[in-house]
């Protein structure tokens, strides 16, 4: 019988992000975003599979998976990580897929974010955002903010988590984790109860529909912070997903309700390192402001939020996505081509990547080196700068 344990240490010791368990294959991993067959293991067998994912789970969850033939929970090995594990059938095979959580919750400061991000979760009412695709970062990023605020807060944190993934124990304030399928039955009814639990800060794993998104505006309302997640890829999406969940008659209502609450909206997307070394956010950062405000609540202004981003980079702190890009580019984070690869306007990208900068575009001063943003004056030539300049 093949050991999980043993699949599990070796790939957390190679920086494995997830382990995946499929019939007819040896346990794969996804390391730095790629996947790679740990070829010391033999082909799993489909019993094989079956039973290590029984061994996993406890009786209710066993109930579950038999109703719904897949389920989330959470596994602790000793000493090495915790796992976020979701098993499935898939051709009438079982499946698993686990996520490596490090067991102690992480120091914004290790996280390679804006230092905005810390005034940001020091906020004591409101609603903030982490958002991006699945593997993104956002629960890395949520329990980062979640350990900051217990560090340097007096106060009750409540979290509802599906599963429960960084344990957080007691500092400054007082943590209560709640674990979907154990704990509660849902994100809605555990988000409804905790506004009788004196709560705080109270984090939501994940809004996922709109019972959760109304209770947790109303929360956001009534003088609490509450710090949730959603699969969305930018500020201007997240916005819009918010209101598309409501029916036409109420977004005009639901525009107000969100520009009087929101905070803060931080997109991430996950690149690889320069030196291969790993995986850095790039960060996308939208702060509440009064500009925000209004582009939220007048639907033919939202489309200026990102304007707004980009020209609020000194005196708020917040980055659009290719300002983001610009600054791991040129501290040798990320290479000028995967950036330019993932910018949202890649011709506009490679010419500030290249020191061209207008008179009137204050927007890129604190991206592009003094040295290097010659103004365009009429008359004269632009300067032309190598892309070996920013790949060293």
């Amino acid at each position: 019988m093949i050991e999980i344990n043993e699949i599990l240490k070796k790939a957390v010791g190679m920086k494995a992000s997830d382990i995946h368990m499929k019939v007819g294959l040896p346990p794969v991993i996804r390391r730095y975003g790629a996947l790679m067959a740990l070829k010391d293991f033999p082909r799993l067998k489909s019993e094989e599979i079956a039973e290590i994912a029984f061994d996993l789970m406890s009786q209710y969850q066993k109930a579950k998976f038999e109703t719904t033939s897949e389920i989330d929970f959470a596994y602790y090995l000793p000493e090495v990580a915790r796992f976020r594990v979701n098993c499935f059938k898939q051709r009438g095979n079982f499946g698993i897929v686990f996520r490596a959580v490090p067991t102690e919750p992480p120091e914004l400061d290790t996280l390679n974010l804006p230092d905005v991000i810390k005034t940001i979760s020091m906020e004591t009412k409101g609603l903030i955002l982490v958002t991006g695709t699945t593997g993104s970062g956002k629960s890395t990023t949520l329990a980062g903010m979640v350990h900051h605020i217990n560090t340097y807060r007096n106060c009750h944190i409540i979290t509802i988590e599906d599963p429960i993934e960084f344990i957080h124990r007691d500092r400054k304030s007082i943590i209560n984790q709640r674990e979907v399928g154990s704990d509660t039955n849902s994100f809605a009814m555990a988000l409804r109860a905790a506004l009788r639990q004196d709560p705080d800060v109270i984090m939501v794993g994940e809004m996922r529909d709109k019972e959760t998104i109304d209770i947790a505006l109303t929360a956001a309302e009534t003088g609490h912070l509450v710090i949730s997640t959603l699969h969305t890829l930018d500020a201007v999406e997240t916005i819009m997903r918010i209101i598309a969940v409501y029916p036409p008659y109420q977004h005009q209502q639901v525009r107000i309700q969100l520009s009087g609450v929101l905070r803060a909206v931080i997109s991430q997307r996950l690149m690889p390192r320069m030196d291969g070394n790993g995986m850095i956010p790039a960060a996308e950062v939208m702060v509440s402001t009064e500009r925000i405000k209004e582009c939220i609540m007048d639907e033919t202004r939202t489309s200026e939020i990102n304007d707004a981003i980009a020209q609020g980079t000194i005196s708020y702190g917040m980055q659009t996505f290719d300002q983001s890009l610009m600054s791991l580019a040129q501290k040798g984070l990320v290479s000028y081509h995967e950036a330019l690869r993932q910018s949202t306007n890649p011709n506009d990208f490679e010419l500030r990547m290249k020191g061209i900068v207008g008179t009137s575009d204050s927007r890129w001063d604190q991206f592009v080196p003094a040295e290097k943003a010659q103004e365009e004056k009429p008359g004269d030539k632009p300067q032309i700068f190598r892309e070996t300049e920013f790949k060293k």
